[in-house]
């Protein structure tokens, strides 16, 4: 109760720069645990997606992607279909690379969809903290000039201390939501990662089966 107690007091002496600190906060916490529940949903997809396409990958058995393909709505394997059916048209590895690589980037903007607005609440957050404790002290010194000279001491320690919660409660916000901001971002790059991988694993799979048989020809 007590610590309960302690907070409300610490955002009633700070000021109304509080206030849209403490919007800043909590619209960063709904984007950063819809963002982290998306991407926790399309990582845990795609790897039970990489387990069912590994003997495929293998093989570079085409057909047995594309039937995962109508089965399953992982990236990765809307991924490898593109690429598959880009190949049944056109025999080039570059032809096969790009459309695998558009559909990355296609998943790549969702991917990253809001996540870069966590960076910019925090910057948002640690400036209004800064411009909240500016306009306190001012505030705080033009009450001081009219004060007591006895009372001014203490006037001005109380004010400056009211003043420096708004700086407090700006880094409190931006450090917690920088620190996610980075752990979304690495999450991310997993996933994009994983798929380019296993992209490039397709193609040489499909390049080794095609040499294998040029082989056995010329044999």
């Amino acid at each position: 109760m007590e610590l309960f107690n302690g907070i409300v007091r610490f955002l009633q002496e700070g000021g109304v720069f509080i206030y849209p600190i403490a919007f800043i906060l909590v619209l960063g916490i709904v984007i950063a645990v819809e963002r982290w529940w998306f991407l926790r949903s399309v990582y845990a997809v795609n790897q039970r997606a990489l387990a069912q396409v590994q003997p495929a990958l293998a093989q570079a058995d085409t057909g047995k992607i594309l039937q995962l393909a109508q089965q399953s709505s992982a990236p990765l394997i809307a991924m490898l279909a593109s690429g598959v059916h880009r190949l049944r048209s056109s025999k080039r590895r570059e032809d096969m690379e790009y459309a695998m690589e558009e559909v990355v980037l296609e998943y790549s903007l969702r991917l990253q969809k809001r996540t870069p607005f966590l960076a910019t609440l925090a910057n948002v957050a640690t400036l209004l903290g800064l411009l909240g404790t500016i306009m306190g002290l001012i505030a705080a010194f033009s009450a001081v000039a009219n004060a007591d000279p006895s009372e001014k001491a203490s006037l001005l320690s109380s004010s400056i201390s009211v003043a420096m919660n708004t700086t407090a409660f700006g880094l409190i916000t931006a450090i917690p939501l920088v620190f996610v901001h980075a752990l979304l971002q690495g999450k991310t790059a997993t996933i994009i990662d994983t798929m380019e991988m296993v992209g490039i694993k397709l193609m040489n799979s499909i390049a080794k089966q095609t040499d294998g048989g040029r082989d056995d020809q010329a044999a």
